[in-house]
């Protein structure tokens, strides 16, 4: 039986791995739709000096993701090479979340900053991004079954999008719940701080990964792979930065976090345009239920369309085009319609997000079949560094633009020039980003770059 056939996972396997998504997205999704309107509307910080606290934070970020790809890849223990670092990872993003949504009051406003600043930036660049490299890795090191990987990504995604729907549904009913302030948001972060450590674990002990000779098995290329791997950060990131299938699936992954963060930054959109908070749960549903739905299509439509290139770009296109009715009906005020584009829109993103793990491993086995070298954990530092990157930058560009347009945090009514900037953020950007992914997605066929390199090693 070829590796092609072979099946290496049972289906509480796949569930369980893709259960992870659920700790991976109560910080993802908390922090990004929630954290830029409780600093500016109940801390009282200014929205353009956390944008760019942010952003000096994405610096350590994009040092640390290479790093901790790099020590997965020389991991070797009982558990594997990424699930300690999953494991071991989260407690410390547990705990950074909750510090985050606890800045005194009583402090001086550079304190607070300061607090912020530090916590944020020991999440993102630290606990987070050993946390999400590990889990993202484990695609390629549990299965050398692409179908496998295909289903593995959709069950992740689903969970992923299912628990940032659930987030951005009741996140605002909860706060209300306890009283509302500071102390309710503290009690909200720490309760689904608990929720994914108990989600991560579980995660954790439903795979097994395979040892370095299962995953050598039925290799042609050179055997020196066997043995201990021996290169430097500097080498690793190397042999990223020379394939460039891997530049375009980073550059994807960080444009499809921006697109999201911009999404995320709809409260403020619905607060003060639709007029009514609450929205931003219904716009989630008609963003996620799709997507969901989509992500359970996508390993049948990937073997029938023979691949992922084509199934990808085409779901892209039909992604930007659900975007830009959305910008139509927006300036039109029909909230339905905005509905309605906006689940097409996700639909046609589904089956890239579905994928992007599988993707992510068939552009691992580029460098293979290329240098000879294994960096599955180095390669999937792209997710931790598109999830940090994108979000963050989608987050701080929120904040600059929300403080160029003369926000002003808490008021009853914005100016003419924010309410301008909000249709711009929540309704022009998405659709742009969507647009330059698709243009990328033209060129992102790797799999036929590995055929014909498989063709010339016979």
């Amino acid at each position: 039986m070829n590796n092609k056939e072979k099946t290496y996972l049972k289906w509480y396997n796949k569930v369980g791995y893709g259960s992870g998504d659920i700790a991976g997205n109560v910080v993802y999704a908390l922090l990004s739709a929630f954290v830029m309107i409780f600093l500016t509307d109940t801390v009282g910080m200014n929205a353009g000096i956390v944008g760019t606290l942010i952003a000096v934070s994405k610096l350590f970020d994009g040092v640390s993701d290479i790093f901790f790809g790099s020590l997965i890849d020389k991991t070797h223990t009982k558990m594997g090479k990424a699930r300690p670092w999953m494991f071991y990872g989260y407690f410390g993003c547990a705990l950074c979340l909750v510090a985050i949504f606890c800045i005194p009051a009583d402090i001086s406003p550079t304190a607070q900053y300061a607090w912020f600043f530090i916590a944020y930036t020991m999440l993102n660049a630290g606990f987070y991004t050993a946390n999400n490299i590990a889990y993202s890795a484990l695609t390629a090191l549990v299965t050398k079954n692409n179908h496998e990987r295909v289903e593995m990504g959709s069950i992740r995604f689903m969970f992923a999008f299912g628990t940032s729907m659930l987030i951005q549904t009741i996140t605002v009913g909860m706060v209300a719940y306890f009283g509302g302030g500071a102390a309710a948001w503290r009690t909200v972060a720490i309760i689904y701080s608990i929720v994914g450590v108990i989600s991560n674990t579980l995660s954790v002990l439903s795979v097994r990964e395979l040892s370095p000779e299962e995953l050598a098995e039925g290799e042609e290329v050179k055997t020196t792979e066997m043995q201990e791997e021996k290169y430097s950060l500097l080498d690793a990131f190397g042999l990223l930065i020379r394939n460039k299938y891997y530049l375009m699936i980073c550059a994807s992954y960080i444009l499809m976090q921006i697109y999201s963060a911009t999404l995320n930054m709809g409260i403020y959109y619905m607060t003060y345009v639709l007029k009514n908070a609450n929205l931003l749960g219904v716009f989630s549903w008609a963003i996620n239920i799709p997507m969901i739905i989509g992500l359970l299509f996508t390993p049948t439509l990937v073997a029938k369309w023979g691949g992922m290139y084509k199934l990808n770009l085409t779901g892209y296109t039909i992604g930007t085009l659900g975007r830009l009715g959305v910008v139509i009906a927006g300036y039109m005020g029909s909230v339905p319609l905005m509905l309605a584009c906006t689940a097409i829109a996700a639909m046609g993103m589904s089956p890239l997000q579905g994928d992007m793990n599988a993707l992510i491993a068939t552009c691992s086995e580029y460098t293979y079949l290329t240098s000879g070298k294994r960096v599955d954990g180095t390669m999937y530092s792209c997710t931790s560094l598109g999830t940090k990157l994108g979000g963050g930058i989608g987050t701080a560009l929120a904040g600059w633009l929300l403080a160029f347009s003369g926000y002003v945090g808490g008021a009853a009514e914005q100016s003419a020039s924010c309410m301008n900037m909000l249709h711009i953020m929540y309704l022009w950007m998405p659709m742009c980003f969507n647009l330059l992914i698709t243009l990328i997605l033209t060129r992102l066929n790797v799999e036929k770059a590995n055929e014909e390199l498989r063709h010339k090693a016979v």
